[in-house]
Formats: C-alpha cells, sequence, structure tokens
C-alpha cells in the first residue's frame, strides 16, 4: 500500500518545528509587521534581543579559550600558529584594504550625496553624543595595549576577546611544553568544557526566533520604513558595493580553497538569518565556530582567525565608512582632493581597527576622519543618524562572510583544512544529526540514525 503524503498544514508545521531557517524567518517577517502596525508596543520588545546577545556573549570568551587551547596542543606545532597568525592579519589587512578602495571608488562615481547642499550648522550633533556615549576610538598604541590581559579572570569577565586569546595561546604553549605526562588531566578537562559549552549554545540558539522577532519589531517601530526612501541611493550604493565585495570573496575562495561561497552561504543560513535579525555577528560566533570545524577547518585555524576577524578585519565596516565619509562631504558641498581620499584610506586603516566593541563606533571613525581631513564639519556625521541602523545588515554579512572566508583560505595555506570534507559537508554529503557536539537539527525527510555515543560524537582529528 503506498504511502500517504503528508498534507501541507502539517509539512508546513513540521519545517517549522525542525527547521532553524524557518523559524528565524517567520520570526523576521513578524517582526516587520509588529513594528508597523504597533509602533508603541515594538518598542517594549527590546529585551528580546538585547536578552539573547547577553546570553550569547556570556559563552563567547570561555569557548574562544577552549576552542585554542585545544587546537595548539592537538596541533602540536607552537611555530605553524604563529604562522596562521601572522597570515590571518596579512589577509585582514589586504581584505579591508580592498573593501575601503570599493568604498571610495563608488562614492566618487555615484555622488550619493550630491546637491542635497546640507548647512552643517542646522544639524544637531547632541543625537550622535547620546549614540556614542562620550567615548572615543582608541589610538594604535592604546589598541595594542589594551590587547594584553592585566587578569587572567578579568579577561573573561569584560569579554576582552584579544586578550582571552592572548591568555589561550599561552596556556596552549604551556601544556606543549609540559607534555602530556606532567598534566595528563588537564586538556581532556578543556576538552569537556568545550563540549558543555556547545551544548549551552544549542541550547540558547532555541531562543533565536524570540530575538530575532524583537530585535526587528524595535528596528521598524523605531525607524520605520520611511528612512528607506530619504536615503534610497546612499542604501542602494552601500548594498551594491557590499555585494561587489562578496563576488571578490567568492572569487578568492575558489581559486585559493576550491570551495563554493554560495554553498557555503546555505550552509550557515540560519546563522546569516539571525546575525541579520539581531544585527550583531557576536550573536552567532559560536555557532559559525562549529561549522567551521565541521567543514573541515582544523580547531587552531578556527579558534585563532575567526575570534581574530571580529577585531581587525570589519570589511563591512570598512566599506559603510569610506562611502559614508564621501557622502557627507559630497552632501554638505565639500570636494575632497585625491590626496585627501587617501588620508581618509589611511585614517580609516587605522580607526576601523578599534572599532569592536564600542558604542557608535561608526560615528567616532566618520568624526576622527572628518577630524583629520581638517574639510568636513565633524557634526556632519549627524546627517547618517537615520541611516546608520539600517546599513547594520550590510555590514554584519559583509564583516561574517569576510571573516569565515579568511578562516578557509588561510587554514589552506596553512595546510589546516580538509577540503575533501569541506566540499562534502557544502554539497549536503555529510549530514548533521541530532545528539552531535554541531547540535544541529536533522532537516532532512530520511529517518535520524541511532544516537551516538558522547564519546564518538567529537570531531575526528583532520
Amino acid at each position: 500500500m503506498p504511502q500517504s503524503v503528508p498534507s501541507l498544514p502539517r509539512r508546513v508545521a513540521r519545517i517549522l518545528r525542525t527547521s532553524l531557517f524557518a523559524q528565524v524567518a517567520c520570526a523576521l517577517v513578524l517582526g516587520i509587521v509588529v513594528g508597523k502596525l504597533w509602533p508603541d508596543f515594538a518598542a517594549d520588545l527590546q529585551p528580546l534581543g538585547d536578552g539573547f546577545t547577553r546570553l550569547i556573549k556570556t559563552i563567547i570568551s570561555p569557548l574562544v579559550f577552549c576552542v585554542v587551547v585545544v587546537g595548539i596542543a592537538k596541533a602540536g606545532d607552537l611555530k605553524a600558529f604563529g604562522r596562521i597568525g601572522l597570515k590571518a592579519l596579512i589577509w585582514f589587512e589586504v581584505a579591508s584594504t580592498l573593501a575601503l578602495l570599493i568604498g571610495l571608488l563608488a562614492a566618487n562615481v555615484v555622488q550619493p550625496g550630491s546637491g542635497m547642499n546640507v548647512d552643517p550648522s542646522t544639524l544637531d550633533t547632541s543625537a550622535v553624543d547620546a549614540k556614542t556615549a562620550g567615548g572615543s576610538l582608541p589610538s594604535t598604541t592604546e589598541f595594542i595595549v589594551n590587547a594584553i590581559p592585566t587578569s587572567f579572570i578579568g579577561a573573561f569577565a569584560e569579554n576582552e576577546l584579544l586578550q582571552v586569546l592572548i591568555l589561550a595561546c599561552l596556556v596552549g604553549a604551556a601544556l606543549l611544553h609540559l607534555g602530556h605526562t606532567k598534566v595528563p588531566k588537564v586538556l581532556p578537562a578543556i576538552e569537556q568544557a568545550q563540549e558543555i559549552i556547545f551544548a549551552v549554545v544549542g541550547f540558547i540558539m532555541r531562543l533565536a526566533p524570540i530575538a530575532v522577532f524583537g530585535a526587528m519589531a524595535v528596528l521598524i517601530g523605531q525607524y520605520g520604513l520611511g528612512v528607506i526612501e530619504t536615503y534610497a541611493k546612499l542604501i542602494i550604493l552601500c548594498y551594491a558595493a557590499a555585494a561587489v565585495f562578496i563576488v571578490l570573496l567568492a572569487v578568492a575562495l575558489k581559486m585559493v580553497t576550491g570551495l563554493s561561497l554560495w554553498k557555503f552561504l546555505r550552509y550557515i543560513r540560519e546563522e546569516m538569518l539571525l546575525a541579520l535579525g539581531t544585527a550583531s555577528t557576536e550573536s552567532v560566533m559560536p555557532r559559525v565556530m562549529q561549522k567551521l570545524r565541521k567543514a573541515g577547518a582544523r580547531d587552531d585555524a578556527v579558534g585563532l582567525v575567526l575570534p581574530t576577524g571580529y577585531s581587525f578585519n570589519l570589511d563591512g565596516a570598512s566599506l559603510y565608512l569610506s562611502i559614508g565619509t564621501l557622502f557627507i562631504a559630497q552632501a554638505v558641498g565639500v570636494d575632497l582632493s585625491l590626496g585627501q581620499q587617501i588620508t581618509v584610506i589611511l585614517v580609516l586603516m587605522l580607526t576601523s581597527k578599534g572599532m569592536a566593541g564600542i558604542p557608535g563606533s561608526a560615528f567616532l571613525a566618520l568624526s576622527a576622519t572628518a577630524s583629520s581631513l581638517g574639510a568636513i564639519p565633524a557634526g556632519a556625521v549627524a546627517l547618517l543618524l537615520g541611516v546608520d541602523r539600517i546599513m547594520d545588515s550590510m555590514r554584519v554579512v559583509t564583516n561574517l562572510l569576510g571573516n569565515c572566508v579568511a578562516v578557509f583560505a588561510v587554514s589552506r595555506w596553512e595546510g589546516a583544512l580538509d577540503a575533501e570534507r569541506a566540499k562534502k559537508v557544502l554539497n549536503g554529503e555529510v549530514e548533521p544529526t541530532p545528539g552531535t557536539a554541531d547540535g544541529e537539527i536533522l532537516e532532512t525527510d530520511t529517518p535520524a540514525p541511532a544516537a551516538v555515543p558522547a564519546q564518538s560524537a567529537k570531531e575526528p582529528a583532520s
């Protein structure tokens, strides 16, 4: 007797029950509707997104620490770890500089601010002060010094990723120096702590649709959809420039590793949609680390390159800052010379490195750039207040993809990538199963395999 086909409502219900992507997508649409229809009610939903982000942030530092320590200890070669770090920094600098150049070229060609003829004296700069909370970007020296931890516990308590990375490198190096005979229980304990953290990630991710709903409702309720019409030219230009940069990333990934960026996008579609909804790449960092490890990138490469990229490789922010600087200049009628635009690139190459984790960092970087030129009124950055939140989606997608491509590329150069496994995972030939360390949900129609014992749930060594 032929097997009966489930009805459409049942299939939809099953997809919503098992697919995180479908849940987040529905929450995104529902958030837009609620924000549009009931903006006052939507403003009260802010804690939903903020609470989720806080939960994720609590596990980022211990997760990075565990992954890096285990990666160094298992790789057994501290010099290789140093090479990975150096190659990552070179990649980050080239990628972010390319993003700045694309942004400047696009703004010169399209001229998004021309014809606005804004009088800077009429702008209310108090909103910018409120956005930046009176903060300032650290100098290069301050940035380097602040990366050095002053307390082991303090680095974790303050969620300072660069400090945690340094501590993890020291602990990993110490484990290599002492060897497994002197401290036989330390590495297994850290590995077990890592598995616990990944399990916690799985629990927290079940709240992702609620977080996306709240964050999107607040966004639409606060800014509405009218701002898109007002800044249409600038918004379209920023997203088009980001699309060009992503195409270049796809070409670079294919040339270096042979992998397809479009298949990788499908592979991390849930994380990408969550990052878009919450306007935060930090909210998906633990899951992306899991997926990169599953896709054949070695632990030490993932643990070092991805977290470092959150501070050094802000490609989307670089695009936005370069376009935003020229937009402001054009809007107030200032014609920047070639020399001044080169200065913009040099200043942004420095200021963009200290942006991560600072409130209103984009406005602080724009103000610093305007001040260094001396030709643009610093208060003119208020022109971007209405559109800044809309640009978050572009920055999030570009930053996240840029960092993931960096992980694959650097891993390939260092021989820390299982390319065959990566291709199988991205092609869908290696299915995620319930109860694994990745904590993912099986989304195919095939029956789930038998439960895997906890010991075998770990990834095999590359």
